[in-house]
């Protein structure tokens, strides 16, 4: 079984994920630049350097739940010198199903983070719980999926969940929270 070093060493250097994106790219290079850490967190990040920590992220470019998240993540990872790097889900859905949601979804993105023995000290993903009851709220008021309207019904709401998730501060706020929260626990 591969190691989650090795995983990381496959891994695509963010830089060049977002340079080889074709879908969201926009979007989630506007959230990196819009969206800043508090001063006020200063302390806490220190504390995260000493921890010499390396995140893997399993994502593709069309994920909308991505493009929010990872913008997010890497400006935690720049304050808290973590290097990042991707690995494509769908390429590798061996690393995948070891990270499944509810022990059945290939749910992305999912963060990962390592220590510099490569050793597992938490995982995140793939979305804040806040963010997760905004999605399911808007998915309340859809069709039956065998309703005709389901299929258009569905496009809009996905339509309205990317508008938010590009432009949103307050759900970038709750993916911050909810990723320092995580980070926090870490020993």
């Amino acid at each position: 079984m591969t190691t989650l070093n090795e995983w990381f060493g496959k891994g695509i250097p963010a830089e060049e994920f977002i340079s080889s994106m074709k879908v969201h790219k926009e979007s989630l290079q506007s959230i990196q630049e819009h969206f800043s850490i508090s001063a006020e967190d200063g302390d806490f990040f220190d504390e995260l350097k000493a921890k010499e920590l390396r995140a893997i992220v399993i994502t593709e470019d069309w994920c909308g739940d991505a493009m929010m998240n990872i913008p997010i993540l890497l400006n935690i990872a720049e304050a808290a010198n973590i290097e990042t790097r991707m690995i494509l889900r769908d390429e590798n859905l061996d690393l995948m199903d070891q990270y499944l949601t509810n022990g059945t979804a290939r749910s992305i993105p999912i963060f990962i983070f390592i220590d510099k023995h490569g050793e597992e000290k938490a995982v995140w993903g793939p979305r804040a719980p806040k963010v997760q009851d905004y999605v399911m709220e808007l998915r309340s008021v859809l069709p039956a999926k065998d309703d005709e309207r389901f299929e258009a019904e569905q496009k809009e709401v996905f339509k309205k969940i990317t508008k938010a998730f590009s432009e949103d501060g307050s759900l970038w706020n709750e993916v911050y929270g909810s990723i320092k929260e995580t980070l926090g626990k870490i020993d």
